[in-house]
C-alpha cells in the first residue's frame, strides 16, 4: 500500500486542520488508530511539524471534503510530482544525478531545523561530505545565495526512517554527554559524635585569644 511522505508529520496535520476520524487518518498514513488518537492527545509527535498533504499534491480538496462528509470514506493518495524513497541496500548512498542540485539545500535544511545531527550522520543521510556541510554553514559554498532549506525527504534524498533514526541517535547521545557532565554531589558531612564541630567564631563560651599587643 502506498503511503504518504512522511507519514507521521501528515497525520499531524491531519488530526491539527481536518474534521477525518482516527480510523480514516490512521488508514490513510499507515499508522495504528491508537497511535493516531496519541498525537491527538499530545503523547506522541510531540515537536513534529506537520506536513501539508494538499501543498505537496499528494491529497486534494474535494478528496478531503469527500472524506470529511463520509466517515465511512478513506482517502485515495494522489501520485504527487516527487518520487517516494525507496529503501536503500547497505553501502555507500548514490543520489541520481537530477537529485544532485537539490543536496545543498536538503543539508541547509538539516543544520537549520536539527543541529544535533552530527557532520558524519548527514553525509550518511544526504551521500555527502563534510567539507560540503562546513561550506554550507559558514555560507561559503559557490552557490550560497541560491541555497534554500527544504526538506530532503520531500526531495526523496532520504527516507522518514531514517532520518528519525539518526534525530533519535543524535539526541540520545546528547543526553548520555549531559549527562556525563553533570558535576558528582558533594559528599555527606560525617554524622555522629566523632563528626567535627562546625567551626564557631562568635561563639560567647569559645576560649579567648590572646592579644599579641598585650603580650609584652
Amino acid at each position: 500500500m502506498a503511503l504518504p511522505l512522511m507519514p507521521k508529520a501528515t497525520a499531524v496535520w491531519l488530526v491539527e486542520n481536518t474534521a477525518l476520524t482516527f480510523e480514516q487518518i490512521a488508514d490513510f498514513c499507515g499508522m495504528h488508530e491508537l497511535e493516531i488518537q496519541a498525537i491527538a492527545d499530545g503523547e506522541v509527535a510531540v515537536g513534529i511539524t506537520g506536513l501539508d498533504p494538499l501543498a505537496n499534491g499528494q491529497l486534494t480538496q474535494s478528496e478531503l471534503d469527500r472524506c470529511q462528509a463520509d466517515p465511512d470514506a478513506r482517502l485515495v493518495l494522489q501520485k504527487g510530482e516527487n518520487p517516494i524513497p525507496q529503501s536503500r541496500q547497505k553501502g555507500a548512498r548514490y543520489t541520481p544525478v537530477s537529485k544532485r542540485h537539490d543536496r545543498p539545500d536538503g543539508i541547509a535544511w538539516l543544520l537549520k531545523n536539527h543541529p544535533e545531527l552530527s557532520d558524519a550522520q548527514v553525509c550518511k543521510l544526504l551521500g555527502t561530505t563534510k567539507p560540503t556541510i562546513q561550506a554550507i554553514r559558514d555560507r561559503s559554498h559557490w552557490n550560497a545565495p541560491n541555497i534554500k532549506a527544504r526538506n530532503p525527504v520531500i526531495l526523496g534524498l532520504c527516507t522518514e526512517a531514517d532520518l528519525e533514526k539518526a534525530i533519535i541517535i543524535a539526541r540520545g547521545r546528547a543526553r548520555h554527554a549531559e549527562r556525563q557532565g553533570e558535576p558528582e554531589p558533594a559528599a555527606d558531612a560525617p554524622e555522629g559524635p566523632d563528626a567535627d564541630p562546625p567551626p564557631a567564631d562568635d561563639d560567647p563560651l569559645a576560649p579567648a585569644v590572646p592579644d599579641d599587643d598585650h603580650d609584652q
